[in-house]
């Protein structure tokens, strides 16, 4: 039974950290995109994010956030949300669920704790802007 469900794999669909100016903040600041970079739309796109992890010897833990999208575009990129610095010492995980024409893929993504710092950026593809990225 298990042998008769097939789960399909997620390509081409990551997630990047880029810092940006925040006039708000009057600070640069990290979010978090999700990248298309296939050739194919991705429709009733859910993403739900949370942060976990131990800080001083104390586990803790964030509240989830849920972003819907109606449609992402193929080769395009979408704004998730900003990630506040208190948690970037926390593991972020990022849960997306997306159709492509009426086949549901999902993926978890997780930014493993310190690691969205300019240490560890790259050029992220689409945006052409360097930031961390998580595949």
């Amino acid at each position: 039974m298990k042998s008769d469900i097939q789960i399909p794999e997620v390509e081409n669909v990551f997630l990047a950290a880029v810092q940006e100016w925040n006039d708000d903040f009057m600070e640069k600041v990290w979010y978090v995109y999700l990248v298309n970079d296939s050739d194919f739309q991705l429709d009733s796109v859910m993403v739900v994010s949370k942060a976990f992890g131990t800080i001083d010897g104390e586990m803790k833990k964030t509240s989830l956030l849920r972003h819907a999208f109606v449609e992402i575009p193929p080769v395009s990129v979408v704004k998730i949300e900003m990630v506040e610095k208190s948690v970037l010492v926390l593991n972020n995980e990022f849960m997306v669920t997306f159709f492509i024409g009426n086949t549901l893929y999902d993926k978890k993504y997780i930014f493993k704790s310190h690691s969205i710092n300019e240490d560890f950026v790259e050029e992220v593809p689409i945006l052409f802007v360097d930031g961390v990225i998580v595949k």
